[in-house]
């Protein structure tokens, strides 16, 4: 046996382990109560912000390795660990601990004429697989919010963010104890061998319900190709604004600006800004200008072009591109039809949003729009769990089966049926 080879056993062994311990994790927890849940969230919320020096110190350690690799800024910006965000990470702890409990909610009942009472109850999803990339903050997110749901977690963080991840991963730990909950509930897989992910995709004999993918389109790509259990996933985030010609200036271009500069790495960033040329003022050169002045490189079409000489030509492929940076595609529509046509072609259906002051022209986008999020007024950036009140999120699903949209506590769960009988039999 080469050395490839014995590595790819050995992993393959290893990955089946922490499968087998996750789910006799995940019984465990299924039974468990809100309050150990909940005190296992705070108590590692509290490692978190005690332990902000070695969490630095590790991430010092991805920082330099992403930034001798020649990594893109956006890049290292998802990456980088501060005490602000450290403290953003712990506060996500606690707002997942004040949540409702999703587990043991009866969604309907009802009584059949023969007596039997019916009950549909949620109950965990079992054991989730998350995989991600150069997102440290994923690992407590994904492990706190399965936790809270009562799923046992295997987390396989990207090598650029391995130092970062483990030290995040202790405290969860150190607080899965202080619970008297498995400590097996929330696993990290200690190695960086990609052979790691494909043994997860596997599912692991049987042993995970769910993947989540959280990273870039060539890993979110691979694992919905080659995944043998459900994925809650979104491929590319490519959303859009459209200024539509009721449109309030002083609202459009905070908006745009949010949309667009707050975090051009996110998924929720706007990639592509659509302004109605019926507009009965020229919005068109406002707009353009004020992201230019802010530092966005800006990529329009003809009419784009004039409004400011700084834009470059947009090529074919900037509409229904994910820039992940401060660069955006510009393009005039021919009102709110042929914006909703254009999102329809180029979008993901992930975010998209209007802005506009005509309330008939925002229910036909909010209905028409066949996205997993859709806004009036409001920044696209706002595609996050924890701006919906989920406390925090495990991902974005653009998919139309269990989940869409931020995946919370609630989307983590599944449900049974509970029926109560007194000796009913079904007649022949």
């Amino acid at each position: 046996m080469n050395t490839i080879d014995r590595i790819s056993d050995d992993t393959a062994t290893l990955m089946r382990d922490i499968g087998r311990r996750a789910r006799e994790a995940a019984r465990a927890l299924a039974i468990a109560t809100t309050d150990q849940k909940n005190a296992a969230l705070v108590h590692a919320a509290a490692a978190l912000r005690k332990a902000v020096p070695q969490i630095l110190a590790a991430n010092a350690k991805d920082i330099a390795a992403a930034e001798t690799a020649n990594r893109p800024a956006a890049f290292i910006d998802r990456l980088k660990l501060d005490d602000k965000r450290i403290d953003a990470i712990a506060q996500g702890l606690i707002d997942i601990a004040a949540l409702a409990d999703p587990v043991g909610t009866v969604l309907a009942e009802w009584t059949r004429p023969n007596g039997l009472k019916f009950q549909r109850v949620r109950v965990p999803l079992g054991v989730i697989g998350i995989i991600y990339e150069s997102r440290p903050n994923v690992t407590a997110d994904a492990g706190g919010l399965s936790l809270k749901a009562g799923n046992a977690a295997i987390l396989r963080g990207g090598s650029e963010s391995h130092h970062s991840s483990v030290a995040i991963h202790a405290a969860l730990v150190e607080g899965l104890r202080a619970a008297e909950l498995p400590e097996t509930a929330i696993q990290l897989v200690p190695v960086t061998d990609r052979a790691a992910v494909g043994e997860m995709l596997k599912g692991l004999d049987g042993a995970i319900d769910v993947i989540v993918p959280r990273g870039g389109k060539s890993l979110v790509q691979r694992v919905q190709d080659e995944a043998r259990v459900p994925v809650f996933a979104h491929l590319e985030g490519i959303c859009h604004i459209y200024v539509d010609r009721g449109a309030d200036l002083d609202i459009a271009i905070p908006v745009v600006l949010n949309g667009k500069m707050r975090r051009t790495g996110v998924c929720g960033a706007t990639e592509c800004l659509l302004v109605d040329k019926n507009a009965h003022e020229d919005y068109l050169t406002p707009l353009v200008k004020a992201l230019l002045d802010a530092g966005c490189e800006v990529r329009g079409d003809a009419a784009a072009q004039k409004a400011d000489a700084r834009v470059k030509a947009a090529a074919p492929d900037d509409y229904g591109r994910e820039f992940l940076d401060a660069i955006i595609a510009v393009k005039t529509v021919d009102g709110v039809d042929d914006a909703i046509a254009h999102i329809a072609q180029y979008g993901s259906q992930h975010t998209d949003a209007i802005i506009t002051e005509c309330e008939a022209t925002a229910e036909l986008f909010l209905n028409r729009v066949d996205s997993a999020i859709v806004l009036v007024n409001a920044s696209t950036q706002f595609a996050d769990g924890g701006e919906f009140g989920f406390g925090a999120e495990i991902g974005i699903a653009t998919g139309k089966m269990h989940a869409r949209g931020p995946v919370g506590v609630e989307q983590l769960t599944t449900f049974k049926y509970k029926v109560r009988g007194t000796g009913q039999t079904r007649p022949v």
